[in-house]
């Protein structure tokens, strides 16, 4: 009883600074926790049915390849925002409804939520928020192959169409900018596109990052081919004049990288980013932390609605216990299980006495150690490797004076590698665990049943079982069916 006395009071703090978090950030938050449309009335409740609103077009509507390319890149650009957070209240309820299920043992048409799932906390910003995007380069709609945006068509099908983004809602004016001028560089080129590698050709796709002050950064993707190192530099030349004295410089860009490569994708290990012309960083701010932004560095491409996601995430690991607002530190040492540049620590890293981060890119480690340096945090260490290779030991190592372990992790699509999950789970001194997931119907929900599933000796999970005591949704990708989830994972 007193157990569950305690998990129940942790979550009422828990919710309550959440809310005033929320009241505080958006004026349109009510007292019950609910969003208030424009209209001022609370999102309807009923099921959204697709005969109510436009049906995006189907491919042989004769519609426009502008409007194609919209359905595929941001499908729910035909909705209100109102609309949109509803979809994706109910999605992520369905989604979290089927962990639900599996620790109740119902059928999955009967599951039910065990656990409160907070309304989506919306997008400061809706249009124009990405601050990373990268640009394709294909034949266009006129056959012209130097054509850069974006893909409409697959490749397996072979009706790749290579369709301008110049009317995408999430994507900046900047890019967009930065984006024509270099289909305008590329077609003064004496070079020929590499749209397929094994059929020769150079120019590849443009990545184009920003922060809300408006600095840029670009990144051009190269295929050497036969080339000598003597015959790039020509063209790396012909590149940064274009876009310091020429037509392009009406970008203003900040930094301009050239990476050349024979692969879809390298590191910066594999390959340097090579800079050819102005500052190395560019730097965005989270919550009053200054942030570096390397060339391949992560960081969430809606830096106002990652304010509000990062905020969640550091009320959820350690709550404010007290009336008064003051702090109470839940645990003494805080893991940061793929830390990225170290964002979600750094922000955290006030409320706990140390903070451990574990990323497997080197660079991002590099750029997490200068921005605790850089933010004068002196409780945070990084640590460079696989999560799964580094924090078995790392948990073994570590003594804790009986002083509760809190842990957030943040990985890609697919999920936790089950090393880290059993290391997660049969470690006793982790009393609450926040999973940050992007696809929370993906490999993420293996992990979640792994964290919270009765001991199994066979699959070594023998330590107790977590439970899931609160969901928090953060719209991040406005237009779009996506969005974050933040879980609260106690025991």
């Amino acid at each position: 009883m007193a157990l569950v006395a305690a998990r129940s009071k942790s979550v009422i703090f828990v919710k309550r600074d959440l809310l005033r978090y929320l009241r505080k950030t958006y004026p349109r938050f009510l007292a019950n926790g609910t969003i208030v449309t424009k209209q001022g009335n609370p999102p309807s409740k009923k099921r959204w049915r697709k005969g109510k609103e436009k049906k995006p077009p189907s491919w042989t509507d004769g519609v426009s390849w502008e409007e194609r390319l919209a359905d595929v890149v941001t499908p729910l650009w035909r909705l209100s925002y109102d609309k949109q957070l509803e979809l994706k209240q109910q999605n992520q309820e369905k989604i979290l409804s089927q962990l639900s299920g599996h620790l109740s043992g119902d059928s999955p048409v009967r599951d039910k939520l065990s656990f409160p799932v907070l309304p989506v906390l919306p997008s400061p910003v809706r249009d124009g928020y990405r601050n990373k995007s990268t640009f394709s380069v294909n034949r266009g709609v006129d056959g012209n192959p130097k054509t850069v945006g974006f893909y409409v068509g697959t490749g397996r099908k072979g009706n790749i169409v290579c369709v301008s983004g110049d009317h995408l809602l999430n994507m900046p004016q900047k890019h967009k900018l930065v984006a024509r001028c270099y289909q305008d560089f590329i077609r003064l080129s004496s070079l020929e596109p590499c749209l397929l590698f094994h059929t020769g050709g150079h120019w590849r796709e443009i990545t184009v990052r920003t922060n809300k002050e408006g600095c840029t950064m670009a990144i051009v993707y190269f295929h050497p081919q036969s080339l000598t190192p003597a015959e790039v530099a020509v063209h790396k030349a012909e590149l940064v004049d274009y876009f310091t004295q020429g037509p392009g410089s009406v970008c203003q860009l900040d930094s301009l990288y050239f990476q050349e490569s024979s692969m879809t994708r390298c590191t910066h290990e594999q390959s340097p980013y090579q800079l050819l012309y102005g500052q190395p960083h560019i730097y965005e701010e989270i919550l009053d932390f200054k942030f570096r932004i390397s060339a391949d560095a992560f960081f969430q491409v809606n830096q106002a609605a990652a304010e509000v996601l990062y905020a969640t995430v550091r009320d959820l690991c350690v709550p404010n216990t007290e009336e008064d607002g003051g702090q109470t530190k839940a645990g003494s040492t805080l893991l940061d299980v793929c830390c990225g540049t170290g964002a979600m620590g750094i922000t955290i890293s006030p409320r706990v006495d140390k903070i451990i981060g574990i990323e497997l890119i080197e660079q991002a480690v590099e750029d997490a150690k200068h921005n605790a340096a850089l933010n004068n945090v002196l409780n945070c260490e990084f640590i460079s490797g696989k999560a799964e290779a580094v924090l078995p030991g790392l948990i073994s190592q570590l003594s804790f004076a009986g002083r509760c372990l809190t842990v957030v992790v943040n990985p890609a699509r697919a999920g936790l590698h089950h090393r880290v999950v059993r290391a997660l789970r049969n470690q006793p001194a982790i009393r609450r665990l926040v999973y940050v997931s992007c696809k929370p119907d993906g490999e993420a929900m293996r992990n979640f049943k792994e964290l919270c599933c009765d001991p199994n000796s066979q699959k070594k999970l023998t330590g107790e079982a977590f439970s899931p005591t609160l969901a928090v949704p953060v719209d991040l990708f406005p237009h779009t069916p996506h969005c974050e989830v933040v879980i609260l994972f106690e025991r």
